[in-house]
């Protein structure tokens, strides 16, 4: 693969990654607590997409390849996503009323039981949408990029979603309510806002970002009960990277890490990217070591400028 082809490849992954991101930061930002249940939150929407799309199948078109099915299937892995984030933080969060270190720690359990629900209904196995596999699209191919439509169809709905919150939060009422409430909840508060009603609101955004970030996993790759488990280091890694608490900080980091995860192979071919680099030279290192490249500069980022991109802005 050339260096283009990873780049391509490194623009869906970074998509997927972005949407997960940014779910996560906005909780943080209002919520006050890191949510490790985020990941499962993306695997329960994924699967809520699954079943939905084989009760309706491909209801008769498609767009960029996906028929009409997958899309409505996306909308109900969304609704699921953010219906399970709004019951737990009922039912369980908000009656701890703990601190954040508390919540966090409850959050690792809620995880552990969101896994378990899917592993028991659906098994442990690997399992895909039953979308029938494109082929690259041609005119790209000579440049050495193999991307799909459906390829194209993840950056453009992420793209979509990401430019709808961005109105949201700049444009409208809820999303100045957002935004105060982040920079200051007890100033929120005293001015009149009905803070529990906006934090709700926050977990049906962040959760439904994260239920389409799970459902594009799914068809980028393959679903499986441990998908967004697998994936939450990747995103922790983004949101820190981008500023915790900061939305456009974490499309950012999101954007940054997705790409170099997926650059990661260069590393090994690094004297046929590089004109000053001698023939042959390269580190010997692979895909498989993307997720501890994504740990190392999450670390060094937490050590470095603790802040991240963003610094201290919120939301």
């Amino acid at each position: 693969m050339t260096v283009l082809g990873y780049v391509a490849n490194g623009l869906v992954f970074s998509s997927i990654i972005v949407l997960g991101s940014i779910g996560l930061s906005l909780v943080y930002s209002i919520a006050d607590f890191a949510n490790f249940a985020h990941g499962d939150t993306m695997t329960v929407g994924a699967y809520a997409a699954l079943v939905t799309f084989g009760a309706v199948g491909g209801l008769g078109g498609a767009v960029l390849g996906l028929p009409y099915g997958f899309f409505l299937a996306l909308l109900v892995g969304i609704a699921a996503g953010a219906v399970v984030a709004v019951a737990t933080e009922r039912l369980i969060y908000e009656p701890l009323a703990t601190d954040s270190i508390g919540l966090l720690i409850t959050s690792i359990g809620v995880a552990f039981v969101y896994r378990a629900v899917v592993q028991i209904g659906f098994g442990a196995d690997f399992t895909r949408f039953e979308i029938g596999a494109l082929r690259p699209i041609e005119w790209l191919i000579p440049y050495g990029i193999r991307v799909t439509r459906h390829d194209v169809a993840i950056v453009a709905s992420a793209v979509v979603l990401v430019a709808g919150l961005h109105v949201l939060l700049q444009y409208t009422d809820l999303g100045r309510k957002m935004r105060a409430m982040a920079d200051n909840p007890t100033l929120a508060r005293v001015s009149g806002i009905r803070t529990r009603r906006i934090r709700y609101w926050t977990w049906v955004i962040g959760a439904g970002l994260a239920a389409a970030g799970g459902v594009f996993l799914g068809l980028f790759n393959q679903l499986s009960p441990r998908m967004g488990f697998n994936l939450l280091l990747v995103i922790f890694a983004a949101v820190i990277l981008g500023g915790i608490g900061s939305v456009y900080g974490a499309m950012l980091g999101g954007f940054l890490i997705g790409m170099i995860t997926r650059l990661t192979p260069l590393l090994s071919r690094l004297g046929e990217v590089l004109p000053l680099v001698p023939d042959g030279f390269g580190v010997p290192i692979g895909i498989e070591y993307a997720n501890a490249i994504a740990f190392v500069i999450m670390v060094a980022v937490l050590l470095a400028r603790p802040t991240g991109i963003a610094g201290e802005e919120a939301v």
